[in-house]
């Protein structure tokens, strides 16, 4: 089913082919993100990612809880986008010899991420409220809330040391 097939007929289907990309999405990044904290050089990035790989755990909690709460079949369809970002993301860290370098390549991989769902959450928490489910809006902003938590520490980190040590 494609984003603007027929399938998708109403904001509730809407609502939920999203649901199910970014429940695809969160699956994917629990298999990444060890991949990527084995990779990470800087001890306080390696930590974060494995601290986000647990947070993200629970953001697969919390999409299955949303389904059940909507009344739907907890479900993942393909996301094309998530694919292509963490491929991209493996590509470039075999590509950079430099481990400070690849630090900062891992940060800004590991922002797309956020990025992406970031939008995704946004989203859905709006269409969530507009098909008057608070509740199961209620459930995704503590996800979204903590993907820009995420975010702000890869920025921190990225701007105090990491960016620094592969620049020099």
């Amino acid at each position: 089913m494609g984003l603007f097939t027929k399938d998708i007929k109403t904001m509730n289907d809407l609502f939920v082919h999203q649901l199910q990309d970014i429940y695809y999405a969160e699956q994917q990044l629990t298999k990444a993100l060890p991949k990527m904290a084995d990779k990470a050089t800087d001890p306080q990035l390696k930590q974060g990612f494995l601290t986000h790989l647990e947070e993200t755990k629970q953001h697969v909690t919390r999409l299955e809880e949303v389904f059940k709460m909507h009344g739907v079949q907890v479900k993942a369809v393909d996301c094309p986008a998530i694919d292509g970002i963490i491929e991209e993301a493996d590509e470039t860290a075999g590509e950079v010899a430099d481990k400070a370098v690849l630090d900062a390549a891992l940060i800004n991989a590991a922002q797309a991420a956020e990025h992406y769902e970031i939008v995704r959450y946004g989203s859905l928490i709006a269409w969530a409220k507009q098909l008057g489910r608070s509740d199961c809006a209620a459930v995704l902003a503590k996800t979204l809330e903590e993907e820009k938590a995420t975010d702000k520490k890869l920025t921190t980190l990225a701007e105090s040391k990491v960016n620094l040590r592969a620049a020099s």
